[in-house]
Parts: C-alpha cells; structure tokens; sequence
C-alpha cells in the first residue's frame, strides 16, 4: 500500500474514527496524517489502526454474544411415534408423543448469566488495557524516533567534522608539519565518528519501522513527528499507586475474572443438587385408550454430588485472588522503580544543563580564536566536539525522562495530565 493510497480514502476513515473516539485518557481531533502527529495524535492512531487491537475488538464482540446465548432457556423436546400393527385382534395402531422439559436450566440460568456477564467484562477490560498499552508504546517509540532523529544529524556533524580534521592532517603530514601519531589519532576518530553514524542510521531505521508495526501504517509511509516538550514533574510512588488502584483496566479486569469465576463456583454448587427433566406424554394404544401423564426425571446424588467439579471452581477462584494479590505488589514495586529511576534521570538532566552555557561559550571562543590564528583549528575542533557530546548526552538524558514518564503513565494507566485531578 502506498502512502497516497493510504491517504485517500483510508486517511479520510481514519479521521473520523479520531474525531469520534472515546476514550477517557484521549482527546477526539480532526487526524491530518499529512500535518506532523503529536503525542495525542499518535495514541489514536495507534488505538484506531493497530491490527492486533482490532483482532481483539473482534473477539470482545464474540464474548457479547455469549451473554446473548447465556440469557437464553434451551428448547423443549417433543417425540412422537406410531407403531402399525402388523396382526392381531386390536384395530387401531399405537400412537405415542413426548413433550420434555429441562427444568435444571431454570435453576442455573441467572448464575450461568452472571458468569457470562463478568467474562465478557473482563474482556472488554482486557481490550481497553490493550488499547491503553498500545497508545502508550507508540508514544515511547515516536519519543525514541525523535530522539534518534536529533542524534542522527548530531553524528553527522560529528563525522564531517572529523574527516575534515583528517583530511587536514594528512596534507600536513605530507608537508611534513606534523607527526605521524597525530594523523592515527585522527583517523581513529574519524573512524569512530563514522561508525557511531551508522549506527545511528540503524537503530533509527528499527525505531521508525517498530513505529509504523505500532500505528498499522506501511513500513515506507512518511510519518511525521511534532516534537514534545520535557513532562512536567511526577507525585510520589504512593500518590501514583492510589492512582494505579484506581485506573488500571488490567486490575479491573483481574476482578471481573475474580467475579465470574465466583459465578462458576455458585454454579458448580448448584450443580450438586438433583438435575430434574419433566416430561408429558400422551398415548393410544392398540385397544383405543387414551393415556397423558408426567414423568419426573432426576439423578440421586449419592457418591459423586459434583464434589470434583466444586473442588475445582474453588482452586480456580483462590489462584485468581493470589494472582490478584501478586499483581497488586508488582504493580507496587514497578511504581516505585520507576519513580526513582525518573528521579535520578531529572538529577542527571539538571547536571548536565548546568555545565551547557560554559561548555558553548568555551566552543565559541576556540571558534573564534582560531579565525583570529591565535588557537590550532584541531583545538577549537575538539572543543566543539566536547559541546557536541554534552550535547548527546543532554539529549538521551531528555530522552530518558520522556520515556521513564510514558512509562510511569503506563504503570498508573492513565495519563499525567490526570495525576493531578
């Protein structure tokens, strides 16, 4: 699929799904795919096209019916027959019918809804913790595309300036102006600036197409990116577990199993009791008389009385309470981690900005100096490469604090602009 095949009609459909989404951590905009796609645009597009998304809002859809069919009595059963008499005395053939009745689905109709009703809940919370997971790695991923991006073009300069600098020393090494030691240090560097380009190249590349997988987008669709500013600050880790508590779909929806299982296990006692089929029959027989009657079907819960099946429900229900508790403390610990490590990376970016207004003033005065001839060019060179590095490194610390915040918002699941509500 092509970029312009994409952008007509598909385009169209795509922004007015992103005019008309709901949900609560988005806001619903007019999508221009043509237009750079900021944090919130690139969570819709995510939640609109990721095929894996929509593989599982078809499931959910499976899961309503089920509740349909759970609500639903089964048919009765009706049997009829004629036996024709071949000889004998009697003038008339047997004439038998049956009209039957499962009277044990009344009796477990209203669990067997219940269960279904929390199962497709959980579904549809699962789908909405998907959904919410999605939105939050595209946004990392366009978060590291930027990153990579502003990297890209800082190793560029960084090689071009370091052939330039080889390439000078090589004449004056010719000239015989210089040592040899100096031109292998030289080229060591350039080499190590090139190779620090392609691997920008690369990791970019993987970046951008992991993007595109996340978007549902072609992998050669030009997508492009507003850039983001630095987020704000974060509560503390208890503030943000109260949150999580509260917000996350997965935990929600480890709580509709938790509730459709106690379903299973009300069911599986009910089960216990005589299961009971009411049948009314009627016949002629042979000689002309007319019969009806019921008959009352039922096992005799004598050995079995579904004690397997009730032993089961009940496990059942108690590994998903643990299973609830476990999720619970890891959620716990994440929050907290990932609190302190976000912590540190502001430490770390603080620092780093500090020591940027000396370390640029420097670069330009060497620059300067040696226009002037008063500084080797190798110096005021080095010194912007040390800028240029700083610079790096400024960079990926920024980086770190936007993808240790998505991932803080992934761990509450909801957004920071909701943090503070």
């Amino acid at each position: 699929m092509s970029a312009p095949a994409l952008q007509a009609p598909i385009a169209d459909l795509l922004s007015r799904d992103a005019a008309h989404i709901d949900r609560p951590y988005l806001k619903p905009v007019a999508l221009d795919l043509s237009a750079p796609l900021d944090p919130n645009g690139i969570a819709i597009l995510a939640v609109i096209a990721n095929p894996e998304l929509k593989a599982q809002r078809a499931r959910a859809g499976v899961r309503d019916a089920q509740v349909f069919a759970a609500g639903l009595l089964p048919d009765p059963s009706f049997s009829f027959g004629v036996d024709h008499i071949l000889s004998g005395p009697d003038p008339l053939d047997n004439i038998a019918g049956a009209l039957g009745f499962s009277l044990n689905a009344l009796r477990t109709q209203r669990v067997q809804r219940a269960q279904a009703v929390a199962e497709a809940r959980q579904v549809r919370l699962d789908l909405a913790w998907a959904e919410w997971q999605t939105a939050c790695n595209a946004r990392l991923q366009a978060v590291r595309v930027l990153a990579l991006e502003q990297a890209l073009a800082n190793a560029a300069t960084s090689a071009d300036a370091s052939e330039a600098l080889l390439g000078r020393y090589l004449k004056a090494a010719g000239r015989g102006d210089i040592a040899p030691d100096q031109v292998q240090s030289s080229r060591i560097a350039a080499l190590d600036a090139q190779s620090n380009f392609r691997s920008a190249q690369t990791t970019l590349a993987t970046a951008r197409s992991e993007l595109h997988r996340l978007l549902g987008l072609p992998p050669t669709y030009a997508l492009r990116l507003a850039p983001a500013s630095l987020p704000a600050p974060v509560p503390d880790a208890d503030r943000l577990l109260a949150l999580a508590l509260a917000d996350r779909d997965d935990l929600a929806a480890l709580r509709a199993g938790y509730d459709a299982q106690e379903a299973a296990v009300r069911r599986a006692i009910l089960d216990q009791f005589p299961t009971l089929d009411l049948t009314i029959s009627g016949a002629r027989d042979t000689g002309g008389n007319k019969l009806i009657g019921p008959s009352i079907g039922f096992t005799l819960p004598l050995w079995n009385r579904n004690r397997g099946g009730i032993a089961v429900a009940e496990a059942t229900r108690e590994a998903l309470r643990q299973e609830y508790d476990a999720r619970l403390f890891q959620t716990r610990a994440d929050i907290a981690a990932a609190a302190s490590g976000l912590a540190i990376a502001r430490q770390q970016y603080a620092l780093l900005r500090a020591g940027m207004p000396a370390l640029a003033t420097f670069a330009l005065a060497s620059r300067r100096a040696a226009q002037r001839g008063d500084l080797a060019l190798a110096t005021a060179e080095v010194a912007e490469q040390s800028l240029r590095d700083r610079q790096l490194l400024l960079l990926q610390s920024e980086q770190a604090i936007a993808e240790q915040t998505i991932a803080l918002e992934l761990l509450v699941g909801a957004p920071q602009e909701a943090w503070t509500l």
